[in-house]
């Protein structure tokens, strides 16, 4: 009987343990994904996806028109959106991800 009671005290330190690393920061993403999918607006510069920039132009029921030059928009479906496009940010993850990989190779 102890031998089955140590056996499931692991087993829910294991399930803690997994919730904790994987469903827990999973949860997490998906909650800020949703906030930033529903602040989004007519007018935000946004990265689709498939990375290509553009301007919304249109947004009504989890769809968004967005204008990636002028006089061509596509019809995205809102969720798709990955982040607002800020050149300064991206800036910032290129070097650091520059340095990561120059750092790592020597």
């Amino acid at each position: 009987m102890q031998e089955v009671l140590i056996l499931a005290v692991l087993l829910l330190l294991g399930l803690g343990a997994w919730w904790s690393m994987v469903l827990f920061p999973r949860q997490r993403d998906f909650q800020k994904r949703q906030r930033f999918v529903r602040s989004l607006a007519e007018g935000d510069e946004v990265i689709t996806a498939g990375g290509l920039v553009g301007r919304i132009t249109d947004l009504r029921g989890g769809v968004a028109w967005v204008e990636l030059a002028e006089g061509t928009r596509v019809r995205i479906i809102a969720s798709s959106l990955l982040a607002p496009f800020d050149p300064e940010e991206l800036a910032r993850q290129s070097r650091q991800h520059s340095e990561k990989a120059t750092g790592s190779s020597s």
